[in-house]
């Protein structure tokens, strides 16, 4: 603190206004660093998702790894055995991983302040609504602003009584949402192995798929890769012809091709600029691919007129 009680010299003055100057740049720098500290250079927001062996099935299946994966920078902490708050039971190695409680307040920030939980198959039912209380709790201390919780498939009679539980902590919290998977699965008994609750192929992605629509809904997952363009002006032939392509969603940057050969004297760059002198009239269809720099494409055929 400036003692007001004697003035300052030039020089001493000069000297503390530069040091503030330092040290306000300083606090706005890590302002600005803890604000950008939820999203990815490409501006993806971070999601950490939280599972036992049930959606361990996820990370196994390529497909549902690239679905969950699209438009956000995910973080998948799943394990076999995991509980919520009670020590989790031993894997088939005889290690018991961390409950829900444990990671959270062992990752903290890391976890970014979206979180999604499917965690319950291997709790206790009369437990568990205090459990999830806990776990909400922990989650708000870590900085989590957005959690969904997944209702478990009610394989056993139990588990409707906890997915009852699960809707009344979102009820009671506004920071949590319900994604139903009982509802989503009710009618797919082919999704699941013969425990009818552990995923197949088709239900870890029809799980990945699931939860990607619900973080697409929530505006958390950034929308897959499309294309805009959906006509091109007329061209005339042996003139000069220029024309660009607009994508929109995925992360750019964008890389254009053509998936069928292109009319004579037409050429479509990297960069979604077409070019050329069209060597002959004619309405031609170009199948054009974009892919974005996360890997989502997109294709559509657009038509070219070129005039006499």
């Amino acid at each position: 603190m400036v003692d007001k009680t004697c003035p300052m010299s030039r020089l001493a003055a000069s000297t503390w206004l530069s040091s503030f100057a330092v040290a306000l740049v300083l606090v706005v720098t890590c302002a600005v660093s803890s604000a950008h500290a939820t999203t990815t250079a490409g501006g993806l927001q971070h999601v950490t998702l939280i599972g036992d062996s049930v959606a361990d099935g996820i990370p196994g299946d390529s497909q549902a790894l690239a679905t969950i994966n699209q438009g956000i920078d995910l973080d998948l902490e799943v394990a076999p055995c995991r509980r919520v708050d009670q020590a989790s039971c031993p894997n088939a190695s005889g290690v018991r991983p961390p409950n829900v409680i444990e990671l959270v307040q062992s990752m903290g920030s890391k976890l970014g302040p979206n979180v999604v939980v499917t965690v319950g198959y291997n709790d206790f039912e009369d437990q568990y609504a205090q459990n999830i209380e806990t776990a909400l709790s922990a989650l708000r201390a870590a900085g989590v602003s957005n959690v969904w919780w997944l209702t478990l498939r009610a394989a056993h009679h139990g588990y409707i009584s906890m997915n009852d539980d699960i809707v009344a902590a979102a009820q009671a919290h506004p920071e949590l949402q319900v994604i139903d998977w009982n509802l989503y699965s009710r009618s797919h008994p082919e999704w699941f192995q013969a425990d009818g609750v552990h995923l197949l192929s088709g239900g870890a992605e029809a799980m990945a798929t699931l939860i990607h629509q619900t973080l697409l809904n929530a505006g958390v997952a950034r929308p897959p890769a499309s294309i805009a363009t959906t006509a091109l002006p007329v061209g005339h032939a042996h003139k000069p012809y220029r024309a660009s392509l607009a994508a929109q969603g995925g992360l750019a940057p964008y890389a254009w091709s053509l998936l069928a050969r292109a009319p004579r004297g037409i050429h479509l760059e990297a960069s979604g600029l077409i070019i050329g002198r069209p060597a002959a009239a004619g309405s031609y269809v170009l199948v054009v691919k974009v892919t974005d720099s996360a890997g989502s494409s997109a294709v559509r055929r657009i038509t070219l007129h070129v005039m006499r």
